[in-house]
């Protein structure tokens, strides 16, 4: 699991190539809901680690955030093969994100 928003983004096609259970984390290292977010999302992380975890700082006019409409940090959208299966804004319960992972795992 990453730890730390990076600041420079991949482009919105690699994003929609990406094969495979993604899991996408846009927020910022300062925020502090996004640092609440942290603990439930390592402990449902911890029995998914076969998924991808890319985590994006975003911020005013950052166009990966824009093309996927984030408004809220942190916002967690749960990929397969590049569709969109599950959204997550704000989440503090563990059990809410695993059951999101179980979501993209399952489309396998």
């Amino acid at each position: 699991m990453e730890t730390t928003y990076q600041a420079g983004a991949p482009e919105r096609a690699e994003i929609d190539t990406l094969a495979g259970a993604v899991l996408l984390e846009f927020g910022a290292n300062w925020c502090g809901h996004c640092r609440a977010t942290q603990a439930p999302l390592a402990e449902a992380y911890a029995g998914h680690g076969g998924v991808r975890h890319i985590k994006v700082e975003d911020g005013p006019g950052r166009a990966l955030g824009r093309s996927f409409r984030v408004k809220l940090w942190p916002t967690l959208i749960f990929l397969r093969d590049g569709v969109e299966l599950a959204r997550l804004v704000r989440p503090l319960e563990a059990a809410q994100i695993d059951a999101a992972f179980s979501r993209i795992e399952a489309a396998a």
